[in-house]
């Protein structure tokens, strides 16, 4: 093996802890069975990687097939790193019929027309999710396997997952990809996670909805406690419609492990006793960052227990019913700025 593949798969083995290590090496079907048994998986990882390589070298195998089983580590592992949602728009007619091998021969297709060294590994999951692989090069350097690129798309959705992609690159993937899923455009989506599982859950619905009712409805017209002699009956009444509220919101059940969420604000003072701060033209300007383990858990439970007063502002509301975890705040109201798109492409 060359320098190259070396290094891919030391990389691979020390990321994995040893008890899981096994498994992974059998799913990547490289090695015998013998070779496996030979493998001591409580030793240190270094002596674990020496092993690997010698019987890879035994098998004449290439960093082709190192880089398969890369592949297969994310697949399998597929909450690290940094994931941003891009979102698919004006869509041909025939987009619903594109099949994975075309999808394949003209993603492919546009990236080697405009890319000289370039490697694009694919792969189908067993949940209908193209995995894609890309190692950058260019004209004159050998594609990079230190460094690629990983996207993820579920054919006939308008979502796709990307994680490191540098801004060189960024006009060709989305133009392979435009051309490959036949739609116009394809725009920032304005949502970011360390957890792939969370975005694609919240983005293509994978979690337990609520819907509004009539109790949810009342209370947003009656947000206060009347006199009542039942007081407890009453309290009891307003703990389930918090209740209710909190899920219409975040979900009911498991939600989105999303972990943080962004609100860059762009607004003006509206006092009238501060005729120095209200004069002013320019933006007051602040960033506001809510984080937790599990965001939406969180906020769920600050609605259901009374912490935060409903019905919800649809500035957090917004979260799952947008999808996104990035908002920009104006005098407009909350949205998505063109100069703070083009900061974070």
């Amino acid at each position: 093996m060359d320098a190259q593949a070396t290094s891919v798969l030391n990389r691979i083995i020390r990321r994995i802890p040893n008890k899981n290590i096994e498994n992974l090496l059998k799913k990547w079907n490289c090695l015998s069975a013998e070779q496996l048994r030979a493998l001591d998986y409580t030793r240190p990882k270094w002596m674990i990687v020496e092993h690997v390589i010698s019987f890879c070298e035994e098998n004449r195998l290439n960093l082709k097939h190192i880089t398969n089983l890369e592949m297969i580590y994310h697949i399998e592992n597929p909450d690290q790193g940094t994931w941003y949602a891009c979102q698919l728009a004006e869509a041909q007619d025939d987009a619903v019929c594109v099949e994975l091998t075309q999808f394949k021969e003209h993603f492919k297709a546009h990236l080697h027309g405009v890319i000289r060294h370039i490697s694009i590994k694919m792969k189908k999951h067993e949940d209908e999710a193209v995995w894609i692989r890309i190692a950058w090069g260019d004209n004159f350097s050998k594609p990079n396997h230190l460094k690629p690129t990983y996207v993820v798309h579920h054919l006939h959705t308008s979502y796709v997952f990307i994680s490191n992609l540098v801004a060189k690159h960024k006009i060709f993937l989305c133009q392979a990809l435009v051309i490959a899923t036949k739609h116009g455009s394809i725009k920032d989506g304005h949502l970011s996670t360390k957890s792939l599982t969370a975005m694609r859950d919240l983005l293509l619905r994978r979690y337990q909805q609520a819907f509004p009712n009539e109790q949810s409805r009342i209370l947003q017209d009656r947000n206060t406690l009347s006199s009542h002699p039942c007081i407890g009956k009453e309290h009891s009444d307003h703990e389930e419609m918090r209740h209710q509220m909190s899920c219409e919101a975040f979900g009911h059940g498991p939600s989105p492990k999303l972990e943080t969420a962004v609100y860059r604000l762009e607004t003006r003072y509206r006092g009238n006793g501060n005729h120095t701060l209200s004069d002013r033209e320019e933006f007051f300007r602040g960033v506001v960052r809510f984080s937790s383990s599990s965001l939406l858990d969180s906020l769920r439970h600050c609605v259901a227990s009374g912490m935060a007063e409903g019905p919800v502002t649809p500035l957090l509301s917004a979260i799952t019913q947008r999808g996104r975890n990035y908002f920009v705040i104006t005098d407009k109201g909350p949205g998505v700025s063109s100069q703070a798109s083009a900061q974070r492409a």
